[in-house]
């Protein structure tokens, strides 16, 4: 159980697998403990999809179709894709101490738009986030990205069944989100910094981005994906 991320292959899909017409909110599923988060960004298709990188295992994937494009973005406009994750799950990272864990962050994205991407770490607890940028470099083909997270010496998780973490994948973002400059570290929120760079994945209709084998452990190194069976 090394990976923090639960369903990270996107098998497991207990609401539905195909989502229509969705362009605002953050109740939209499309597998299992994964959310799609939108602002004012157009509107979209989210589902569960069985387009994967070839040879790596997984037979699932998350897929966002762009069917009405936002070119000219509000500065309150994101979407984001998201998994909240408990803090009685995060305890041994030990977060708030000077043992603190460095994160890494792994996974398979397949994009229209090339570019670069945030991902983005926040802490609820203590309203405390980090974000790192990473580049889609060939259009509609799957790529491997690797992310790692500094250590956070400051403000421990509350050990409790509530949400402590976030794990944020901006697909767009507005100025109120890019207007300041890229917060690499962890430190205080402020959310002119969290997605700075962030290109719009939704320029255009039928623009998509899909996602699969989304792994955030500790440590510096990224391992290979691990598989659990359904039980």
């Amino acid at each position: 159980f090394k990976n923090i991320i639960i369903n990270g292959d996107m098998s497991i899909a207990q609401r539905g697998t195909s989502f229509s017409s969705i362009s605002s909110g953050n109740g939209t599923y499309p597998v299992d403990r994964f959310r799609l988060n939108l602002g004012t960004a157009g509107t979209w298709t989210v589902s569960q999809d069985t387009t994967t990188p070839t040879g790596q295992g997984f037979s699932k994937s998350i897929k966002m179709d762009c069917t009405t494009a936002n070119g000219s973005l509000s500065a309150g406009s994101f979407i984001l894709v998201q998994q909240l994750i408990e803090g009685q799950n995060l305890q041994y990272l030990k977060k708030g101490t000077s043992s603190a864990q460095q994160l890494t962050l792994s996974f398979h994205i397949k994009a229209t738009v090339t570019g670069t991407y945030i991902a983005e770490l926040f802490d609820t607890d203590n309203s405390r986030q980090v974000s790192k940028t990473y580049t889609v470099n060939s259009s509609n083909t799957w790529e491997y990205k690797t992310i790692t997270f500094p250590a956070d010496t400051t403000g421990a998780f509350n050990n409790d069944n509530d949400v402590s973490l976030d794990l944020s994948l901006y697909l767009t973002a507005g100025s109120n989100f890019t207007s300041g400059t890229l917060n690499t570290t962890w430190n205080s929120n402020t959310n002119a910094n969290r997605a700075v760079g962030q290109v719009n994945a939704l320029a255009s209709a039928n623009d998509l981005v899909q996602f699969t084998g989304i792994q955030l452990e500790a440590g510096s190194q990224a391992s290979d994906f691990e598989f659990l069976p359904h039980d």
